[in-house]
């Protein structure tokens, strides 16, 4: 979304200028968090009955003392704009902005039962060598992988997959026999 992503922008320049970025960036993900596990608040901030002053009271309630105070002025500002509605995408927005002014890559590995520490370092370490950066790793678990990993950074994918090997040796020996 654009517009959530111009204010995380402007938050991120705000972060830096008074070198905050990491306090705003937990209050953010606090924020994502809260938004992610209720529905009651989600539906609060989206309401148009509830009247802005109203909506700034119960946010100030929630959050003062929780977040910092230029993290607790952004959401009174966004409120007053009538944005409040796209925090959770605020908030995800910063973290991305966040990241790339730390040159943080994401990586999630997809697995059937998990990594052990030594193979999540193996994959740290094979990240670090391609690029240069810090490196966030998300381990998901999918009970359908049979053998193997799925890595995906960005865009890109590799798939080291027990399937995936079956399926480029089956394409490798068609091949030969069409030969």
């Amino acid at each position: 979304m654009i517009v959530a992503s111009r204010y995380a922008k402007s938050l991120m320049e705000l972060a830096i200028e008074s070198n905050q970025q990491d306090a705003v960036r937990s209050d953010m993900k606090s924020i994502e968090k809260l938004c992610s596990e209720s529905s009651e608040f989600v539906t609060f901030l989206e309401s148009p009955v509830i009247k802005t002053d109203k909506k700034i009271g119960v946010l100030n309630s929630i959050f003062k003392g929780k977040v910092s105070e230029m993290t607790l002025a952004f959401l009174t500002l966004i409120t007053n704009k009538r944005r409040e509605s796209i925090i959770k995408e605020i908030a995800t927005a910063y973290d991305d902005q966040y990241k790339l002014d730390k040159n943080i890559f994401t990586a999630i590995v997809t697995s059937a039962n998990g990594l052990d520490k030594k193979s999540k370092e193996q994959v740290i370490d094979l990240i670090k060598t391609q690029m240069k950066g810090e490196v966030e790793l998300i381990e998901k678990i999918d009970s359908n992988t049979i053998g193997g990993f799925v890595l995906k950074i960005g865009d890109q994918q590799i798939d080291k997959t027990v399937a995936r090997q079956l399926i480029n040796m089956k394409k490798h020996l068609t091949n030969k026999e069409l030969n």
